[in-house]
């Protein structure tokens, strides 16, 4: 997954991050497929967690991510009957955990002239505690990046999502996604320079 033409960056730093988020992502891997017709419940049951992984990673909130993820599966819930197939309802999902992420940052924003929260995190204490020094340092150096450079960071070394899938999953152009990659990047081997 290395790689993907985002170059300015310490390769050192790209290469913490794509191993940090690849632990976390191996620590939530989705069950097998059932066999016959895809349910609510399954995609529920299979991707339920991971989404939910994703949206801390993105707002630094565990009951917050629960409930951004709970609204993306209660929004398709509603969409279920004119969705064209199991792929189409994973990138709805995942594409509402996105937005669902950006209003609760936006509204925290409006509410209390928000400052990302830098120096907590309510990722439970399990989590933490199956990650090394190193991954704890790059996910605390995420947590201080602007919320579109963590999306475009999160979704394609956690999310293991391609150019073109973060640009559809974000709104955003995929010159936009390789760009803001890469000042990412950049930023998160600053943060961790500093750190050290």
């Amino acid at each position: 997954m290395g790689g993907v033409g985002w170059h300015s960056a310490d390769q050192g730093v790209e290469r913490a991050v794509e191993r940090t988020l690849g632990h976390l992502r191996t620590l939530d891997a989705s069950p097998a497929q059932p066999s016959g017709p895809l349910t609510l419940e399954d995609l529920y049951r299979q991707h339920r967690m991971r989404l939910v992984r994703l949206a801390v990673l993105l707002v630094d909130d565990a009951a917050t991510a629960e409930d951004v993820v709970q609204e993306a599966f209660t929004g398709l819930h509603r969409h279920w009957s004119s969705l064209r197939d199991a792929a189409a309802a994973v990138g709805y999902l995942r594409t509402a955990v996105v937005n669902g992420s950006r209003s609760v940052l936006r509204r925290r924003k409006t509410a209390r002239e928000y400052t990302p929260p830098h120096t907590t995190t309510a990722r439970s204490a399990e989590s933490l505690a199956m990650l090394t020094a190193e991954h704890q340092a790059v996910v605390a150096a995420l947590g201080k990046l602007p919320p579109r450079q963590r999306e475009v960071l999160v979704l394609r070394y956690y999310g293991g999502l391609s150019e073109a899938e973060i640009a559809e999953a974000t709104g955003i152009s995929r010159g936009t996604v390789k760009s803001t990659a890469s000042r990412a990047l950049d930023a998160l081997q600053r943060i961790m320079t500093a750190n050290n």
